[in-house]
């Protein structure tokens, strides 16, 4: 059985964000984000690259700052894996609802993320690796989580991504770099172009903030 969320009140979430700014500041030397427009009367899928215990943190810090503080979002959401969900019980209360990948409940949890969606103001923080992976692959693979969920949301739903990179360089500190890409709406939702989008900006991301030398193509 599905575990549902108990997403934070606006009230609350506004502390925790404050709690995680100040933590992130403290943590990096600089935090860089490439902001996009965010369509107004929406609702959001925020999808970024899974890479570190500290992924839910930098996607709250950007949900504030891009959705909360701008744009009015109501409530985040996040699906979250079953088995954390019930070791970790307080994941409930700050939005977190299950999925267990290869159960007949998982059609359950992409219907309630499309219910979640169908409601203007709402965010779903999203994963499409559906595993850790670092954050310096050239190349995001996608699970077809999202073919099951779009197709069912009601109303105006905008997709973004967010390429988050972190590098250290000349400090002893690492500095953090969002690079946002608005990936459209349901309404023209495609998912094979989505991924070629998402791969292309995630590559430019990687070269523009890694500082490499040009790699000779193959």
């Amino acid at each position: 059985m599905m575990i549902k969320s108990k997403p934070l009140h606006p009230f609350f979430f506004w502390w925790g964000a404050l709690f995680v700014g100040v933590f992130l500041k403290a943590r990096f030397n600089k935090i860089k984000v490439k902001e996009i427009d965010i369509k107004p009367g929406h609702s959001y899928i925020l999808m970024c690259n899974h890479f570190s215990f500290l992924d839910g943190f930098l996607a709250y810090y950007l949900s504030n700052r891009l959705f909360r503080k701008k744009n009015g979002m109501r409530k985040l959401y996040i699906m979250s894996v079953k088995k954390q969900m019930e070791k970790n019980w307080w994941l409930r209360y700050i939005g977190s609802f299950s999925i267990e990948p290869g159960k007949r409940s998982i059609d359950e949890s992409f219907t309630y993320a499309a219910e979640v969606l169908s409601e203007p103001g709402n965010l779903l923080l999203f994963y499409p690796q559906a595993k850790l992976e670092s954050n310096h692959i050239r190349h995001i693979h996608f699970e077809d989580g999202l073919n099951q969920i779009i197709p069912q949301i009601k109303g105006d739903c905008q997709l973004v991504w967010s390429s988050n990179i972190i590098e250290y360089f000349e400090s002893t500190k690492p500095s953090l770099y969002y690079n946002l890409l608005d990936c459209g709406t349901n309404k023209d939702y495609n998912f094979e172009l989505l991924k070629q989008k998402v791969n292309l900006h995630h590559r430019a991301a990687i070269e523009e903030n890694f500082r490499f030398t040009k790699e000779p193509s193959t």
